[in-house]
């Protein structure tokens, strides 16, 4: 490890003879620059958000469309949930039935238009294009028998 430390600063040693460190500082300044005028053009990437439906975390994955500086914040807040109650999106329940006529789980199948609509008032200054598969969310069984 000792040998390789010391390389790196022959290495270096080198460049810094060979190449003026106002260069080195001007070219990082203009890399800089470049960047910050990418990020003022329009992009369209996949970006997952985590929607909380009553208590239930979903990772729901969405195409947006904005300007690069909106989409970068957003990827730094990517851990941050919407809460979305269940009374404000559309849904159906789906029960799964066994061979034998048993009733092995209910779910509630959330409508992606409505998940949709719901994202995209929430994110003012990107556009959500499309909603992926959203999962479905499992009813507990002391609620299915509640509902029977």
């Amino acid at each position: 490890m000792g040998k390789f430390i010391n390389r790196l600063k022959l290495l270096w040693l080198r460049i810094r003879r060979a190449i003026s460190p106002v260069y080195i500082g001007l070219l990082c300044a203009s890399f800089l620059l470049w960047y910050i005028l990418k990020l003022q053009y329009t992009y369209t990437t996949n970006f997952s958000v985590l929607i909380n439906v009553d208590g239930e975390r979903l990772r729901v994955p969405c195409v947006v469309e904005g300007k690069g500086t909106n989409l970068l914040g957003y990827r730094v807040y990517d851990r941050k949930e919407l809460k979305l109650p269940l009374s404000d999106l559309k849904y159906s329940e789906e029960s799964d039935y066994g061979d034998n006529g048993e009733l092995l789980g209910r779910w509630i199948v959330l409508d992606p238009h409505s998940v949709h609509n719901a994202i995209s008032v929430r994110f003012s200054d990107i556009k959500v294009i499309s909603v992926g598969d959203i999962p479905s969310i499992a009813i507990p069984e002391p609620m299915c028998e509640e509902i029977k």
